[in-house]
């Protein structure tokens, strides 16, 4: 089946979908973007990612493409013209079309808007949570602002490209702090000696991310601790058990961070009782 993209007022097949070379997003990485998972044909937490998503565009001071009714229209119809049951939708705005020059466009253009979708089978995702993942620490480079969602990855994709090259699923990014961040694309997470739950706190050198609220809802629902605060390289290897979250990867256990078992070397207890449950506690919208 041809998959269908909405750009910018229209939907086309996606090997037609084009944006202008002056695209501000393509010339300056000067937009923002937000994923949404879909689970068995509905939008999971959806309200949430478009508070994200809102948000992200006030920090950049661009324009709102679209009022949000509108474009949760345009994500079900997107959701509907590929038939989608599981995997993701991808929106992406950009500050618009203007001839290459620094400061915003004045006057103001067009901010311009993308959302595509993308099938994904669950029990890849199954398969790689039964076995446990691993994930190698790299500096981290990134801007100062990575609140905000921004398209501009380019740190991210390097880190993600060396744990590729060293055979692992994920990086986790360390500071100037010596502490840990979050992953190159997930929030990180361990469990400590006393099974408290331990992720950094929201600031704004960790995205906020949908999936990580989500959790610390679930967490304590189940009697769990969790301490939000900054933890160390040595933390991590120290501790019970370690997972990422994301909204494509939800809970995935990490058995292994530097070529150094976690724990007993396999996906923990705590992390895959929590996969299990996300969907059930999560938001779901159709």
């Amino acid at each position: 089946m041809t998959r269908i993209t909405y750009v910018n007022g229209r939907y086309v097949p996606s090997l037609e979908a084009q944006v202008s070379v002056e695209d501000r997003g393509y010339q300056f990485a000067d937009g923002v973007y937000e994923v949404c998972e879909v689970w068995d044909g509905e939008l999971i937490d959806e309200g949430r990612h478009l508070d994200r998503f809102y948000r992200s565009l006030a920090e950049l001071k661009i324009a709102e493409p679209a009022a949000r009714p509108a474009l949760k229209v345009v994500m079900r119809e997107i959701l509907a013209r590929n038939r989608l049951a599981n995997g993701y939708l991808y929106i992406q705005a950009t500050r618009g079309v203007a001839h290459r020059d620094h400061p915003f466009p004045d006057p103001p253009v067009r901010p311009s808007l993308v959302v595509a979708a993308k099938s994904l089978a669950p029990e890849k995702g199954e398969a790689a949570a039964r076995a446990g993942v691993k994930v190698i620490v790299t500096p981290d480079l990134r801007w100062k602002r990575v609140d905000i969602k921004s398209i501009s990855l380019l740190p991210n994709v390097l880190a993600r490209q060396e744990a590729r090259e060293k055979g692992a699923y994920e990086a986790w990014l360390v500071g100037d702090d010596g502490l840990i961040s979050e992953g190159a694309a997930s929030n990180a997470w361990i469990v400590d000696a006393g099974r408290t739950v331990v992720t950094r706190q929201l600031d704004r050198s960790i995205l906020r991310g949908i999936t990580r609220t989500t959790l610390i809802e679930l967490i304590a629902a189940e009697g769990l601790r969790v301490e939000e605060r900054p933890f160390s390289l040595k933390e991590a290897l120290d501790a019970r058990e370690a997972f990422i979250t994301g909204a494509t990867t939800l809970v995935m256990p990490v058995v292994e961070i530097d070529g150094r078992k976690i724990g007993e070397g396999r996906p923990g207890p705590v992390a895959t009782r929590l996969r299990a449950l996300f969907h059930g506690f999560a938001a779901h919208s159709n």
